[in-house]
């Protein structure tokens, strides 16, 4: 299998390898990420689960995280939710809902068993993926001067009701009086 490589760079012009200008390291990095990902592909006749697929093209940090997944039904191919076992083919569209809620959407292109380097992974699938939402607006800090002491119950209430308006934090208690007031 090596020697299958070494000629196929040699017999290659374009390749890069072999040039002595050495002006071509955009398309070196490129063609070294292409040899990366066919040398990690299965071998003939071979297939690829989908936990090891999404964990390979960096979906996921770790394959026993993309098994998690796809047991907790956030994979879908080709819109079904699908086992880790289950066998993923070129051309199929992988659904990953990941943490908060963002969800990656890719076309397979190419098909590798083994983790490669991230501009190799990125070869073997076309990303789909709608942009991520915007970031919400972080809640100010409440600041006190300092040496002013432990935060008096007013206080307390005024930080809850500035941090629930962000969206950050506890959300402000029930009014336990009929007429709306809050007890003191």
């Amino acid at each position: 299998m090596a020697s299958d490589t070494a000629s196929d760079t040699a017999s290659d012009p374009g390749s890069g390898t072999g040039s002595a200008s050495g002006s071509d390291t955009g398309s070196d990095t490129a063609s070294n990420a292409a040899a990366a990902a066919r040398a990690a592909g299965p071998g003939a006749g071979e297939s690829v689960r989908i936990d090891s697929w999404i964990w390979s093209v960096r979906l996921t940090k770790t394959r026993s995280a993309g098994a998690t997944a796809c047991r907790g039904g956030h994979v879908k191919v080709n819109g079904e939710r699908v086992k880790a076992a289950y066998n993923v083919r070129v051309g199929d569209e992988v659904r990953v809902r990941q943490a908060g809620g963002h969800e990656r959407v890719v076309i397979v292109k190419r098909l590798i068993r083994k983790r490669v380097g991230a501009p190799a992974a990125v070869e073997c699938y076309v990303d789909n993926s709608p942009p991520p939402p915007p970031r919400a607006a972080v809640a100010p800090v409440a600041v006190r001067d300092r040496g002013a002491g432990r935060p008096t119950k007013r206080d307390r209430r005024d930080m809850d009701r500035l941090r629930a308006t962000f969206g950050a934090g506890p959300v402000p208690p029930a009014q336990d009086h009929a007429d709306g007031r809050e007890k003191d």
